[in-house]
């Protein structure tokens, strides 16, 4: 009988080089679905074979429907007795939340309830409210009207952003930016890009510093706790961490978080989003129900997530990370982001609500300074092209993003 068999996707999440080393090394075999035309850093491990599928950006459907093939097609090769769909990312949640399951593969990941949960924000924001998080003034849009009454209400600045963490519009995935506005002009240009073509979550915009709570959820309640603050985004504005420190989880929280879990009746890992403004306050941002980007950090503290959450999704009643006990202090960085991070303080800030931009040299300095202990995400010594590969795409697939 051959090893358990996994299925990963998308290929390009950036997460996903740490995932299938951490699924490998526990004694899986993986594979990945990737986009169709897409390169991905994790194409270049020698730890996992992609198999491609349709952009579900360029038809949702057939995307589907690839992905059932594929489903079918890895039964029919392996004579493995288990097989396990893990999605890494928002789009892929998506994708397996509604693809067909045969009889002999079982999803590692958010389903029904808990994956409506995990891609839609308005749903995240009224659980976490009851569950007693510090939760800003939020209005779900869908049309203009809406959004210049709330700005009436509210004071500028104010926040824009997709209410459902995978926007459809016209039968495909559609990608929808977020704006800070600090008066009636920018905000009436935001309008205008959005065109009311997806719902937005409107909220007054706050200052501070990016934290993240991990953890496992289980049966009996969550456990293997972390905790990380954000150094760097790779866009002050607001983005994914550049480079980020392990903390220990503000005891404060920890009911609220475990209140949240027990409400939504969540298993699995899961990353809760946090923004501590000026004053100390901890604000709920969002719930990341999938493998979130700073997973390198959370394995150099010793905290497999994927191998545990792969474990329970095959057995409830797993004790895997019952024992686990974080390691604090730890810096972890992206190569790739911290150059874009560079890149995106000399360009300068896109609203006038930006009143404390990095100042470049400085920056310049920080991102140039590397310190013993320093830890770099997608980093395997035995698999050492994936960090040449991520940098590279990160840079280049930004920098398009960008031109376009």
């Amino acid at each position: 009988m051959s090893l358990p068999v996994v299925l990963v996707g998308f290929a390009e999440a950036l997460a996903a080089p740490e995932v299938v080393w951490s699924l490998v090394d526990g004694g899986f075999q993986v594979v990945a679905f990737a986009r169709k035309g897409r390169p991905s850093a994790l194409r270049h491990s020698r730890h996992v074979t992609c198999y491609e599928i349709c952009p579900p950006e360029t038809d949702l459907q057939a995307a589907i429907a690839d992905l059932h093939s594929l489903m079918v097609s890895l039964s029919a090769q392996s004579d493995s007795a288990q097989r396990l769909l893990l999605p890494l990312d928002d789009k892929a949640i998506y994708l397996c939340s509604r693809v067909q399951h045969e009889n002999d593969w079982l999803m590692a990941g958010p389903q029904g309830a808990c994956a409506d949960l995990a891609l839609n924000k308005g749903l995240q924001i009224e659980a976490a409210r009851e569950a007693g998080f510090r939760v800003p003034s939020t209005l779900v849009a869908r049309t203009a009207e809406e959004i210049c009454n709330f700005s009436k209400s509210e004071s500028f600045p104010i926040f824009l952003k997709p209410a459902e963490c995978v926007p459809t519009y016209q039968g495909r995935l559609y990608s929808c930016r977020n704006w800070v506005c600090s008066n009636t002009r920018e905000l009436e240009r935001a309008i205008a890009q959005w065109a009311e073509r997806v719902p937005l979550v409107v909220q007054p915009y706050i200052e501070g510093t990016g934290e993240g709570i991990f953890g496992l959820a289980a049966a009996d309640g969550v456990r293997a706790w972390s905790a990380h603050r954000r150094l760097r985004m790779m866009n002050p504005q607001g983005s994914g961490s550049s480079a980020c420190i392990s903390q220990q989880v503000p005891d404060d929280l920890k009911p609220n978080v475990e209140a949240l879990m027990a409400a939504t009746n969540w298993r699995g890992l899961f990353m809760i989003e946090l923004l501590r403004d000026r004053s100390g306050n901890s604000w709920f941002v969002e719930l990341n129900g999938r493998t979130w980007g700073s997973m390198a950090l959370s394995r150099r503290q010793g905290l497999e997530y994927p191998f545990w959450h792969v474990k329970l999704a095959m057995d409830q009643q797993s004790r895997d990370g019952v024992m686990a006990i974080p390691n604090h202090g730890i810096v972890c960085r992206n190569v790739g982001r911290e150059l874009m991070h560079l890149l995106f303080v000399l360009r300068g800030a896109r609203s006038d609500a930006l009143a404390e931009w990095p100042p470049f040299w400085k920056t310049l300095g920080e991102v140039l300074r590397v310190h013993r202990g320093d830890t770099w995400y997608n980093w395997r010594r035995d698999d050492p092209k994936v960090l040449i590969a991520d940098s590279y795409y990160t840079i280049h697939d930004n920098l398009i993003k960008a031109k376009h």
